[in-house]
């Protein structure tokens, strides 16, 4: 499904638009993957950015229903007090990974909470127990507080990103200071505060 000529390529365009300010060389070989050049993805940006201003266009969880389609999977889920559903798709670059939208309780009006990467149900996890483990676009950040429980998240620096503070160990087994930064849900990047 797509609007307007907006589909899950064009969706996944706009993810790769904000990943490459951290991973130029991993994002032009997935927009190589999808069949698109550098000039598309800067217009699927530009295209996404009118439609969501537009007055006329879907507001929260329905735009991505309106590009995407109906969802691959629809949950409950209960954060805090509030009782919240999450839409999940498949995309193509991310097989083992869903996009999701998570929108809070209808009597609200279901405001969107949140849209990003997410693993579902079921699916392996990575092995992420060093530094070396937290590799770029391996992971999302339920994968990562899984492994470092003591992680501590907090906003990212723009609304498409979110980072964790952590402690994890370098192959010799020294704990080091990170925060890890991801982009859409996806893992971008890994500083060390001690190096």
């Amino acid at each position: 499904m797509a609007i307007n000529g907006f589909g899950a390529t064009e969706l996944q365009l706009v993810l790769l638009r904000r990943m490459a300010d951290f991973q130029p060389a991993l994002v032009e070989d997935a927009v190589l993957r999808l069949g698109a050049t550098r000039a598309e993805l800067r217009e699927a940006n530009k295209r996404w950015q009118a439609m969501i201003r537009a007055p006329r266009f879907p507001r929260g969880g329905a735009r991505y229903t309106a590009v995407l389609g109906p969802p691959g999977a629809t949950a409950a889920r209960r954060i805090g007090d509030l009782d919240c559903t999450a839409h999940q798709w498949a995309l193509s670059l991310w097989p083992e990974l869903r996009f999701e939208v998570l929108l809070g309780p209808a009597e609200l009006g279901a405001p969107l909470l949140n849209e990003w990467l997410v693993r579902p149900p079921g699916s392996p996890v990575p092995a992420l127990r060093t530094l070396v483990d937290l590799a770029p676009w391996t992971c999302v950040p339920d994968d990562v507080g899984a492994a470092f429980p003591s992680a501590v998240p907090r906003e990212g620096t723009a609304p498409t990103r979110f980072q964790l503070d952590l402690q994890a160990p370098d192959t010799d087994g020294r704990l080091h200071s990170c925060t890890a930064d991801f982009t859409w849900g996806l893992l971008q990047e890994v500083r060390v505060a001690d190096e």
